[in-house]
């Protein structure tokens, strides 16, 4: 399949007034012309839930203004699911060649040597941050400080147990969020504007809903709580009313965050010299109204992959342009880097398309192009009028984008050609050995790596909590053959403390424990108790399928002096004095040199 990279520059992006001027003054006229960006991505979205979409069950004007201010996408496509989707964005790059085959356990994190949209715009000049959910890989030179990003703040996870004051990170260091969760990143992103109001800036909003637990404060749950829906799921699955409405309320939240952002955009006189983008991760968490379309997240049929995506850049733009051409999570960086007069210098091939055509002209010379989405072993090949699906089944989307009629037998010629692109992609793209990668520790240029109960393995009776590894932790700990193992690498000798995170009750403590990697080792006893109750069922609108969480205690091991190089990392309990040992959540370590 042929790509093709169109390059415009904007002579009021670089444009620089050569008159007797110095070269620093050139150098900050142009870096005043930058345009900031703000890409806000929802998580577990559909299609169908903006106000926007037709969708009278809810009102989501600051997120539709996006659209009526700038342009709009009427067939944009993202993977099914939250990682592949991610990658993808960050990198304009087909994730499988990312390395990213899964969602957790390692699997979620895009391979080292590729170049992400936030290098490219800090090399340029930009400050970074992004705050929210990362889940592209959480220990450094995987974790987003790694990645081209100054400032982080979130949870690097796929998803995470509690939306209030929950547990997080800062750049790698343990932290307590602040109130409701969106709300809270909404906030850091505001302070990182104000702070970078002289400069340009790309701020990153990967927000955490409406993915599960189906969490929301009381004033947006009361707005929809006894709400009557007009627009329900078209299609004979059973709809989950309460589920929908949650996640209708989680939307409704967004709607005002995105407000918030763009105020203050307004109060800082930033708005015409920044680029706002909204979009989703994928297709809806549950069954609901998504416009007639066939598959929710996990699909590859239409449902599964279709996405909102309005970008907005004032008196730069098209006001209220509709945009019927394809397009995919790999054109954003293209076409960023690209409306920024930034070239685009890349070690490896992009996949994706620089959108300027079809967002400026309006009769662009735009070639046909096949978007492929894949998950789980299964893939579909998208052009600009059909799709053949996961089964080899062809439907002209145009006439039928509830994918209810196949088509196959009446284009036989095109079945087969999209049948043959499809294989080769396949063939081309897709990985054909396993993931050995092991968990990097002690980044010699980073002061905290996590190694978290989900990226470890239980050994003996140690059980996870819940079968989605994502926030879970290590629970029925209670015999000494017992353990838990990470592949680890350590990549710079170096001396680091050691914090663990635990709960125990009164009556067992005083474990003994041992960390050991390779000829190193430390050793700890539990000697204080802490005993919480579990938490997260007394916010949730809708029992959850994750796992509930805890208020972890750190307990500090001691130090530990670790050397270059790839060993099994152990935590196994010397002595059990009672009937268990603890409940466990996660290992920080600190570098101390």
């Amino acid at each position: 399949m042929k790509h093709i990279l169109y390059f415009y520059l904007f002579g009021c992006i670089l444009l620089i007034s050569c008159k007797d001027q110095e070269s620093e003054q050139k150098t900050a006229t142009s870096e005043q012309q930058k345009p900031n960006i703000i890409l806000i991505m929802a998580d577990d979205q559909g299609w169908g839930d903006l106000s926007h979409s037709g969708n009278t069950n809810l009102s989501t004007p600051n997120i539709d203004a996006l659209a009526y201010n700038g342009v709009s996408f009427n067939n944009f496509f993202v993977q099914p699911v939250c990682s592949p989707t991610r990658a993808e964005l960050l990198t304009g790059r087909y994730f499988p060649l990312l390395g990213v085959r899964s969602t957790s356990a390692g699997g979620e994190r895009m391979n080292l040597g590729e170049t992400t949209l936030a290098t490219i715009l800090k090399e340029a000049g930009y400050a970074t941050a992004a705050y929210g959910k990362w889940h592209n890989g959480m220990q450094p030179p995987y974790h987003p400080n790694a990645r081209g990003f100054d400032d982080f703040y979130g949870f690097a996870s796929g998803h995470w147990g509690n939306y209030f004051d929950p547990m997080l990170e800062h750049n790698g260091e343990i932290v307590k969020g602040a109130g409701f969760l969106t709300d809270d990143l909404t906030d850091h992103g505001m302070e990182f504007m104000t702070k970078n109001k002289e400069q340009p800036f790309f701020l990153f909003l990967p927000f955490n809903t409406p993915h599960s637990p189906m969490q929301v404060p009381d004033t947006f749950w009361n707005r929809i709580k006894d709400r009557d829906l007009e627009m329900n799921h078209q299609g004979d699955e059973e709809e989950n009313i309460q589920f929908t409405k949650a996640a209708l309320a989680m939307v409704e939240n967004i709607d005002e965050n995105v407000g918030r952002i763009m105020a203050h955009l307004d109060n800082l006189a930033l708005t015409d010299n920044t680029i706002v983008i909204y979009l989703s991760d994928n297709g809806p968490n549950g069954i609901r109204f998504n416009g007639g379309l066939k598959g929710r997240k996990g699909s590859t049929d239409e449902g599964g992959i279709k996405t909102p995506f309005f970008i907005q850049w004032q008196n730069k733009i098209p006001k209220g342009k509709k945009v019927d051409q394809i397009a995919s999570a790999l054109d954003v960086l293209p076409t960023l880097t690209n409306l920024a007069g930034i070239p685009l210098k890349t070690q490896k091939p992009i996949h994706g398309k620089d959108l300027t055509p079809v967002l400026l002209q309006e009769n662009p010379d735009w070639e046909e192009r096949l978007i492929f989405n894949h998950w789980n072993g299964k893939t579909s090949v998208r052009s600009q009028k059909y799709r053949l699906d996961e089964n080899n089944e062809l439907f002209d989307m145009v006439a039928d984008s509830g994918q209810t009629t196949p088509i196959a037998r009446q284009v036989p010629s095109l079945t087969d050609s999209l049948k043959n692109t499809k294989d080769k992609w396949e063939t081309e793209v897709l990985p054909t050995i396993a993931d050995k990668r092991p968990f990097t520790l002690g980044h010699p240029d980073y002061t905290y790596t996590q190694l978290p109960a989900r990226d470890g393995i239980p050994h003996g009776t140690i059980k996870r909590s819940n079968k989605y590894p994502n926030d879970s932790f290590f629970t029925h700990w209670n015999q000494v053959q017992d353990s838990i193992t990470w592949d680890a690498e350590v990549l710079a000798d170096g001396e680091f403390m050691v914090d663990l995170y635990y709960t125990c009750n009164e009556k067992n403590i005083g474990s003994t424990i041992e960390l050991r990697f390779g000829g190193s080792s430390l050793k700890s006893k539990i000697l204080v108790a802490h005993d919480p109750p579990l938490t997260g069922m007394e916010n949730d609108r809708v029992e959850r399928m994750e796992s509930y969480v805890k208020d972890f205690r750190p307990m500090q091991l001691g130090k530990i002096s670790l050397k270059k190089g790839r060993n099994t990392l152990s935590l196994k309990a010397l002595d059990i004095p009672a009937a268990e040992v603890m409940d466990f959540r996660l290992l920080l370590f600190k570098r101390l040199d």
